[in-house]
């Protein structure tokens, strides 16, 4: 039941052995991150995922409800689900913010992301984002692995790895960016390659330089010294392979070590942004003390995948988009570390030629409510599962549209409703992967992204 066993049925299959056809092995006798080609003539070759933890709230940022504004104040009619009922409302709340519309496609984006409205032509707007669930974790956990609330399933991005390989030998396939002010709810979960070989979890790089530690060895050590030394440490890991043949674990750890090695030259060239022009600095807000951090992981995730690297997401500390309360405070002051870099990612991919092979993604894993949580000044809103945005761009992404609606208050997606396992799909499907093709056996068990749930490739958003 082993991986010899799948050979020895190859083999048999080869000879003619075999009383019926041998079913193709569904995991490869060993695991590594060569290039891989996909069934199907991909459109992307890489994507960076811009996480929001917190839930942003789509009717002040992305989608406009008059309605909502005309009845600010007003009792709602609707049933409502709320994570906080001591200090839940049915008040309807208005946006404070004015929407315009923007570029030749008239996508109405709010005024408190400016520079998204300066590249709404390039981007899809997804307005009818669905799962379900008004919690953090679980609808987390939906949209990095595929079912709600469950623990220890891969990530996306390990699919992807799992599935491709890296274009890159010299860099991890699967890259994270996380934040100086710590890491995101659920934690290193976020990143996690659950029961696939540890190989394809998310490689972290540091919020502070130096962002990879002991990449480089001291000079005592570096030179031929270092290189003996990792000889040895090959041989004496090999022959422990050989004496436990199988151990995906030990397999990942010596691809590591030859990844390190690899990775002294090419990582300290990856993240040295001073190679940058004193133009794409101030692109990203590099100049600016309010968006500099975050705009100079964006522009090294750009270099990233400019260098091969597979997958790149970028988390923010906690979950800054929360805004139970002062959302009158708290949702510029997010917005403006935010935006310009977001914005600057997807301008310099064009700019560079790499945007339309490069699947840049935008979005939280909830929204937020129409009713106002709390009152005053300090009001905010609550969770919302039910109806949210998230944006997109490139990689076979047709630019310049919207896709799906909430209802008139945006509670509810109503029209072309699209949840994570579709998300999914549509993302593999621009890789050329099919969802329902791409397994990992486990247990005996033939695993998939959407683990058999009901999912479609979102067609109407690809070019």
């Amino acid at each position: 039941m082993g991986l010899g066993g799948v050979a020895l049925a190859s083999l048999l299959a080869q000879e003619g052995a075999l009383g019926a056809p041998a079913k193709p092995p569904l995991t490869p006798a060993t695991f590594d991150l060569r290039p891989k080609a996909p069934p199907r003539p991909p459109r992307a070759r890489a994507m960076i995922s811009l996480f929001m933890h917190g839930g942003p709230a789509h009717m002040d940022l992305t989608d406009p409800k008059p309605e909502l504004s005309r009845l600010d104040g007003s009792d709602y009619s609707g049933e409502v689900v709320f994570s906080f009922v001591n200090r839940a409302s049915k008040k309807l709340l208005g946006s404070p913010w004015r929407f315009s519309p923007c570029g030749q496609s008239g996508t109405e984006i709010s005024e408190l992301l400016p520079c998204l409205q300066g590249i709404a032509d390039r981007i899809c707007l997804v307005r009818s984002m669905h799962t379900g669930h008004n919690g953090h974790e679980v609808s987390i956990r939906y949209f990095h692995g595929g079912i709600p609330a469950v623990l220890g399933r891969p990530h996306v991005g390990s699919w992807l790895t799992y599935a491709l390989g890296s274009e890159s030998q010299d860099l991890p396939a699967y890259m994270v960016l996380v934040d100086p002010e710590g890491h995101p709810v659920d934690g290193v979960s976020n990143w996690s390659s659950g029961f696939m070989p540890p190989l394809f979890q998310g490689t972290v790089l540091r919020a502070k330089e130096p962002r990879i530690p002991d990449l480089v060895p001291p000079p005592r050590l570096a030179g031929r010294m270092q290189a003996r030394n990792l000889a040895l440490l090959d041989t004496l890991n090999r022959r422990h392979l050989a004496a436990h043949p199988g151990e995906a674990d030990l397999e990942a750890r010596i691809a590591s070590y030859e990844l390190a090695a690899r990775m002294q030259l090419a990582a300290t060239d990856a993240l040295d942004i001073a190679q940058e022009t004193a133009a794409t600095h101030r692109l990203y807000g590099l100049d600016d003390p309010v968006t500099r951090e975050y705009g100079t992981r964006c522009l090294i995730a750009r270099r990233l995948v400019e260098r091969g690297v597979r997958f790149v997401q970028l988390f923010l500390g906690g979950q800054p988009w929360d805004t139970h309360t002062n959302i009158r405070g708290a949702l510029p002051a997010i917005c403006r570390r935010t935006d310009r870099p977001a914005a600057a990612l997807v301008t310099d991919l064009a700019q560079r030629g790499l945007l339309d092979t490069t699947l840049v993604h935008w979005g939280g894993e909830i929204g937020r409510l129409p009713v106002t949580e709390g009152s005053g000044d300090q009001c905010g809103r609550d969770h919302n599962g039910q109806g949210f945005s998230i944006w997109m761009a490139g990689g076979g992404i047709r630019p310049g549209m919207v896709h799906g609606a909430t209802d008139e208050v945006g509670h509810r997606a109503v029209e072309q409703v699209v949840t994570p396992n579709d998300w999914q799909a549509t993302v593999l499907s621009l890789f050329g992967l099919d969802h329902e093709a791409l397994v990992f056996r486990h247990n005996g068990v033939e695993q998939r992204i959407t683990a058999g749930r009901s999912a479609r490739v979102v067609s109407e958003i690809l070019a």
